[in-house]
């Protein structure tokens, strides 16, 4: 019996020519390190799912890197100075086999500041045989060190209409068929975060149509039930849907997808305004409040009692 392909792997870009660039400055530097076939070290910034190690496979793809010269790893399963030494300093002391080996650190930002510092020893140290492509959500988190010794490139994020234009063309590809309603609430549930989005929708259609929440327990997601529960101005019970269900460690998570969906608490840009304003000092206040759910329900008060008319 022949196993899926997961079909973040199935639609992740393999070229240049594939990947959506949304500045041409960037896509020109790309293509003039690929047609010299030398990279500086590098710092992909940006939100999840944007395509930060996409863009870093490909260009390990277009410079012929073999397997025995290219090492991924990833800082928020391995963040401590151990990995600094005993993975990363044994791989680049060891002679290349092409021009130069790779290290591929995805969310560098989970790096502790000693395993940080570590590296940037490292990466002075072996200069000439060595490239290190590090990517990460919160740049501020990097080092000052470390910016100064990559070239840093910012990721940004698809528009919506063409990240919900995407996933559409993935599902007409894949031939599930799909109301404009279940695909609009798994983009609100997974916007900018395109793998989400991708692997959310291949949950969500062994039978060959798209469902969500209800209907399929592997796609159910609090979110998507407030989503509903929003739209039907049912502000209550949409609040209670994420203060009942969300995790402690996800509520940074939870206000960047209230930024990101501005247009559920309200359609005027006075009112959005608004909702950046509450949205900013829920975050701000979650530092300093014991009780990370009465916080969040505070927030979610005002942005749900927003006057749309000014």
């Amino acid at each position: 019996m022949a196993i899926a392909r997961l079909w973040t792997e199935l639609y992740r870009p393999k070229t240049v020519e594939g990947y959506v660039f949304k500045d041409s400055n960037t896509r020109t530097q790309v293509e003039h390190w690929i047609s010299n076939g030398n990279i500086p070290n590098l710092l992909f910034s940006g939100a999840p799912g944007t395509g930060k190690t996409t863009l870093a496979k490909i260009l390990i793809n277009e410079l012929q890197v073999g397997m025995a010269d290219l090492l991924e790893l990833n800082a928020s399963r391995e963040r401590g100075i151990g990995v600094i030494r005993d993975q990363i300093t044994r791989f680049v002391s060891t002679m290349p086999f092409g021009d130069f080996r790779i290290v591929l650190l995805d969310e560098a930002d989970y790096l502790t500041p000693e395993a940080q510092a570590s590296l940037r020893g490292v990466m002075e140290q072996y200069s000439d045989s060595a490239r290190f492509i590090l990517t990460c959500n919160y740049p501020n988190k990097i080092i000052p060190a470390l910016h100064s010794r990559c070239q840093r490139i910012s990721i940004e994020r698809l528009d919506e209409v063409e990240f919900t234009s995407r996933a559409a063309e993935i599902l007409i590809h894949e031939g599930v068929e799909f109301e404009i309603e279940n695909l609009d609430a798994v983009v609100k549930l997974t916007y900018p975060d395109l793998r989400k989005c991708i692997n959310t929708m291949q949950l969500g259609s062994a039978t060959g149509q798209l469902v969500v929440a209800e209907e399929n327990a592997a796609v159910a997601d609090y979110r998507l039930e407030a989503v509903e529960l929003f739209k039907q101005k049912k502000f209550a019970e949409g609040r209670k849907a994420i203060t009942s269900q969300f995790r402690a460690e996800e509520v940074e998570d939870v206000f960047r997808w209230f930024y990101d969906n501005l247009d559920l608490w309200s359609t005027t840009q006075e009112g959005q305004d608004k909702a950046i304003i509450i949205i900013r000092n829920g975050l701000v206040n979650h530092n300093s409040i014991a009780d990370a759910e009465i916080n969040l329900s505070a927030t979610l008060c005002e942005l749900t009692n927003i006057d749309e008319k000014g």
